[in-house]
């Protein structure tokens, strides 16, 4: 692309950005208004819906699964989506092809076909509305945002790095704990993140999963938003656009960061 022309493509990407973004940004305001009805802009700022938000049982109880639930699928996806990582990168053989389009298939599948097929198979194993339900089937859509980083990651490493090590009777498992794992493991940290951002923020299958005793933030959202529309629904969409803000950011650091120590 010339020169001249990035001027342009930048004020372009800008404005679709603030185009996307600004309608969810609209929430921000609300959620510190002073009524109790939805007004933009607000007609006086208070802090009152976040008092509600953390005093409401409902609210902290599906803050809470959310952020264990969250917390269990990072660990675990981190560590199978590292282990199918290194199948697919350093395997041989046909087997990795259609290995690789299955454990994409939670990225390309729609998330209510998905959440229907989780649903009637948790149903019939009585793993629909349990805390072990929902870290399993969060954690099969979130081992292909795992995987995809690793990969990147492994592609980069020096094999000759490896096979030195190999070379000085290092065993395979100390040259990848060694060489290898501090390698990928800015990989390993941005696959963390966006594990815990699906987890997080995932409401299709958890509204297929959830009951009367287990809502995770996203599926209470949704049910307030149903039945009561009350600003502590925007101080909990809040609370949610800070998180994952807050992960993208660290997302983009380690990237860049990831970026500039390879060059």
């Amino acid at each position: 692309m010339r020169s001249e022309h990035r001027p342009l493509l930048t004020v372009f990407c800008v404005f679709v950005g603030v185009l996307l973004v600004a309608p969810t940004l609209v929430v921000i305001p609300v959620a510190f208004t002073s009524t109790r009805t939805f007004q933009f802009p607000p007609p006086g700022f208070s802090t009152q819906w976040f008092e509600e938000l953390f005093a409401d049982p409902a609210w902290t109880d599906s803050l809470s699964l959310s952020l264990r639930v969250a917390g269990a699928v990072t660990l675990l996806a981190t560590a199978l989506g590292t282990l199918a990582a290194l199948a697919l990168v350093r395997g041989s053989g046909r087997w990795r092809t259609p290995a690789n389009a299955f454990i994409m298939a939670p990225m390309i599948v729609p998330g209510v076909i998905l959440a229907i097929a989780i649903y009637y198979v948790f149903l019939r194993w009585q793993l629909s509305s349990t805390y072990l339900g929902f870290v399993l089937a969060h954690t099969v859509v979130a081992i292909p945002f795992v995987v995809v980083p690793v990969s990147t990651s492994l592609q980069g490493v020096d094999r000759g790095l490896e096979r030195a090590a190999a070379s000085l009777g290092a065993s395979p498992l100390v040259t990848f704990v060694r060489i290898t794992l501090p390698l990928i493991f800015p990989g390993m940290v941005t696959g963390a993140l966006f594990a815990f951002l699906i987890s997080f923020d995932e409401a299709i299958i958890s509204l297929f999963l959830s009951g009367p005793f287990g809502r995770t933030l996203p599926v209470q959202l949704y049910q307030s938003a149903a039945f009561s529309l009350t600003p502590t629904i925007a101080a909990a969409s809040t609370l949610i656009i800070a998180v994952t803000t807050s992960l993208l950011l660290i997302c983009g650091v380690v990237a860049s960061r990831r970026g500039a120590s390879s060059v």
